[in-house]
């Protein structure tokens, strides 16, 4: 894991440079006057290219069935969950069957996370010119107690939306985040509660 550490201005770069401007999706409103309509609508329309371009090429570090089976797994989000974290982004989650029991409890303390337990959020921008972008996937997996320590026994993954895996240090732009502000949490980060599956 140490290898795939690199500067948290790495990291900035690659999520600038992950991102893919998308026409086609475009409205007439910057992303912050976005209803959760309107953010479903241009997840309806990036979905299948967003899922066809994840996949593309050699995933190398990255598990190949964990970015082809995400979009089979359990959905965690009713719609695209407001930007927040991931720079801003609009975020769809999903969560492979191991977790989704306990992730779909959204519990805000004492959560027990077990191993093996996978989530994928797949990621899009609008500008305040209503210009779309497609964004990574990011991608979480719950490894065996002690096998990670420094990141609270979390791998954390990035997929650009060309199918390239990105390097990024996963202590300073992941770990630190999810284990400050979602640590009584098991380190999971929800979605926003209106866009939360009821």
């Amino acid at each position: 894991m140490q290898s795939r550490l690199v500067s948290l201005g790495s990291f900035a770069v690659a999520l600038l440079m992950s991102s893919t401007a998308y026409a086609a999706c475009d409205v007439q409103k910057s992303g912050d006057e976005l209803t959760a309509d309107e953010a479903q609508s241009i997840y309806d329309c990036l979905k299948s290219d967003l899922q066809t371009g994840y996949q593309n090429g050699p995933k190398r570090w990255i598990p190949a069935d964990f970015v082809k089976d995400y979009p089979n797994w359990t959905q965690a989000s009713a719609f695209p969950a407001a930007p927040g974290f991931h720079g801003g982004r609009f975020l769809m989650t999903y969560v492979n069957s191991i977790g989704a029991d306990e992730y779909l409890k959204y519990k805000a303390e004492n959560v027990t996370v077990p191993a093996g337990t996978r989530i994928a959020k797949e990621s899009f921008s609008v500008d305040g010119d209503g210009k779309v972008s497609k964004g990574p996937l990011f991608l979480m997996e719950k490894v065996a107690g002690g096998k990670s320590p420094d990141t609270g026994d979390w791998y954390y993954m990035m997929v650009s939306p060309n199918g390239s895996p990105q390097a990024v240090n996963v202590i300073t732009a992941c770990s630190e985040c999810h284990l400050e502000n979602f640590g009584e949490q098991g380190g999971l980060g929800y979605p926003v509660e209106d866009a939360r599956i009821k």
